[in-house]
C-alpha cells in the first residue's frame, strides 16, 4: 500500500477497485446514477431540468438558444444543464437544502430526497471535452450530501471557463471550498495546464482521509492537505453566464455542447464502504 500522505506523481489505482462506471453507450440516461436537474429545491424541477442528448457513445450536456435561466430569483440570468448523483432538501419555505450558494435561499419546490452515489473517499475520473466559448464554463464538482448543515464542503475536480482556453493551454480550476464546513479552509486555484481542453482529456481526484490530489491525464497537478470526512455527491454541468435576457452568442452558436465520454468511481480495496444509500445497487454502464 502506498503512503496515503504522499500522492504519487502519476495516478495509480492499484489500491482501488472499480465501483461505478458510466460510458453513456445506452439510449437513456442511467437513472440509478444521475438526477437530470440542478439544485431543483431552490427553483423547480421544470426550470432546473438538464438539456442533454446521448449520441455516439457520449453524453452531451447542452445550452440551447431557447433555454431559460434555471433560478432567476436567486441566480440571475445563469443558464445551466447539470446532472447530480444525490438530492437533499427540506420542506417548501425552509432554508434547508444542498449548496446554499447565497444568503436568503428558500426551498421553492419540495423534492424527493435521494442518494444515488454518495461515496466517502476514493478515486473519481471523468473523460470529457471542454467548451472554448467565452460565455460558458464546464465542470465536475462534489458537494456534501448536507443532511447535516456542516457537511457542505465542495471538492472541485475541475472547472474550465471558455474565456481561459487557448489552443495549447488552459487555466483549470481545482481545489476545495468550505461553505458551511468549519473544518475546511478554502484552497482553490487555477492551474495552467499545457493541453487543448477542446479535445478529450481525463480529469481526476484521489480523495483520502488525509488529502485530495488533483490529476489531469494521470499527472498530478495539485494537492490539498485537508479532506472532507463525509459522503459527497457529484455535480456535472455546463453553465452560460449572462447579465440580461439576450443571447450571449450568435444564434448559430447554439446548442453549446459539453461532451462527456466516461465517468468512473473507484473505492479503496481496504475500505469497501458502501457508497449507496436507500438500499439499492448502482449499475455500472447501463
Amino acid at each position: 500500500m502506498q503512503d496515503q500522505r504522499q500522492p504519487p506523481p502519476i495516478l495509480s489505482k492499484a489500491d482501488y477497485e472499480l465501483e461505478v462506471e458510466d460510458d453513456f453507450n445506452g439510449t437513456t440516461l442511467n437513472d440509478r446514477l444521475w438526477i437530470p436537474h440542478y439544485l431543483a429545491q431552490w427553483s423547480s424541477r421544470r426550470a432546473s431540468a438538464a438539456r442533454y442528448a446521448l449520441r455516439d457513445g457520449s453524453l452531451r450536456l447542452l445550452i440551447e438558444a431557447d433555454q431559460t435561466p434555471w433560478c432567476p430569483e436567486f441566480d440571475g440570468w445563469l443558464r445551466v444543464s447539470s446532472l447530480q448523483t444525490g438530492a437533499f432538501a427540506g420542506p417548501r419555505g425552509s432554508d434547508t437544502g444542498q449548496h446554499r450558494f447565497r444568503k436568503g435561499l428558500v426551498v421553492r419546490e419540495e423534492q424527493t430526497n435521494a442518494a444515488l452515489y454518495t461515496p466517502r473517499y476514493g478515486v473519481f475520473e471523468l473523460r470529457a471535452r471542454a467548451v472554448a466559448d467565452p460565455n460558458n464554463m464546464v465542470s465536475l464538482w462534489m458537494i456534501g450530501y448536507e443532511d447535516e448543515p456542516e457537511r457542505s464542503a465542495e471538492i472541485c475536480v475541475f472547472e474550465i471557463f471558455g474565456r481561459e482556453v487557448d489552443a495549447d493551454r488552459a487555466a483549470i480550476g481545482m481545489g476545495v471550498h468550505p461553505f458551511g464546513d468549519g473544518a475546511i479552509v478554502d484552497d482553490f486555484t487555477k492551474e495552467e495546464v499545457a493541453i487543448d481542453v477542446r479535445e478529450f482529456h481525463t480529469y481526476a481526484v484521489e480523495w483520502t482521509a488525509d488529502f485530495v490530489a488533483f490529476y489531469v491525464d494521470g499527472r498530478l497537478i495539485k494537492v490539498v492537505d485537508q479532506s472532507p470526512a463525509y459522503p459527497m455527491q457529484f455535480m456535472l454541468g455546463i453553465y452560460e453566464f449572462a447579465d440580461g435576457p439576450a443571447l450571449r452568442s450568435r444564434a448559430d452558436a447554439y446548442p453549446k455542447e459539453f461532451v462527456v465520454d466516461r465517468f468512473r468511481g473507484y473505492r479503496a480495496l481496504s475500505a469497501r464502504e458502501p457508497a449507496v444509500r436507500q438500499g439499492r445497487d448502482i449499475a455500472t454502464n447501463q
